[in-house]
């Protein structure tokens, strides 16, 4: 057995998989696998995968052609999802790499996330769903701050690195805003300057004093919106219970009105 150790990212993983194709081991004696395992296996080649962009983006023009954009949106989704490697029997590279084999063996690739009878594939779907949904979450629970700079900044702990989705989200809907989100989680950020795509960066070393300096109006306009949310409450009809399932409590941090 071939084993390929690869980066958890989808650079990595597609990279994985276009080295798993091109080794002509026979895909039966192939495996994917994210984790360097603590103790080797006997009979197995372990080979070290290195991230490479056009190995990767061959594989992503290859899915999109054969299988279409949201299949390979969900396969990347899935990718993004943090999953519990350790504690599933089936990794997540692997899983990939299995999906996108029954892809190209179908009639009709597009079908392929539709397989759930296939352990791997659904595998994936669940992962795919898993960072949708906390995507879709942070969408309406996500809030803007405004620096001493204007610039719009946003402080987010996911799950899941879902920068990739709520980049594209909010470029479209601020496409003339300088902004900012956060991940605090991952250390990474979707940076935004108006009028240009949106990218991510390490910011591995963020000054944590600058994004505290907010400007003398996002004061005010958070004291009143606080005040409003005070002032509609009505204190007979608090519900905890409900309000941690509307808004699950892991969120409440970055949420003002819940500071």
């Amino acid at each position: 057995m071939y084993v390929f150790l690869c980066e958890n990212s989808i650079e990595g993983i597609f990279t994985g998989v276009y080295d798993a194709w091109a080794s002509r081991y026979g895909h039966r004696n192939i495996r994917l696998s994210l984790d360097t395992p603590d103790t080797y296996e006997l009979f197995c080649e372990y080979i070290q995968v290195t991230p490479d962009l056009e190995k990767s983006r061959r594989i992503g023009r290859a899915i999109c052609s054969s299988f279409g954009y949201e299949v390979y949106q969900d396969i990347c989704q899935a990718i993004m999802a943090a999953g519990k490697e350790k504690k599933k029997a089936l990794d997540k590279a692997d899983c990939v790499y299995r999906t996108i084999l029954l892809g190209f063996a179908m009639h009709d690739g597009h079908r392929v996330l539709t397989a759930l009878g296939e352990p791997y594939v659904a595998r994936v779907f669940e992962l795919a769903r898993t960072t949708n949904l906390e995507a879709h979450h942070l969408m309406g629970f996500l809030r803007f701050r405004e620096l001493e700079n204007g610039v719009l900044f946003s402080a987010i702990h996911p799950k899941n690195d879902v920068l990739p989705i709520l980049g594209e989200h909010f470029t479209d809907r601020l496409p003339q805003e300088h902004f900012m989100i956060y991940d605090a989680t991952h250390k990474t950020a979707a940076v935004h300057k108006a009028g240009s795509p949106f990218f991510i960066a390490d910011v591995t070393d963020l000054n944590e004093a600058l994004i505290q300096n907010v400007s003398a109006e996002e004061l005010e306009y958070r004291r009143l919106w606080c005040a409003f949310f005070e002032s509609i409450a009505i204190k007979a009809r608090q519900n905890p219970k409900l309000q941690s399932q509307n808004i699950p409590k892991r969120f409440w941090q970055d949420t003002v009105e819940l500071c």
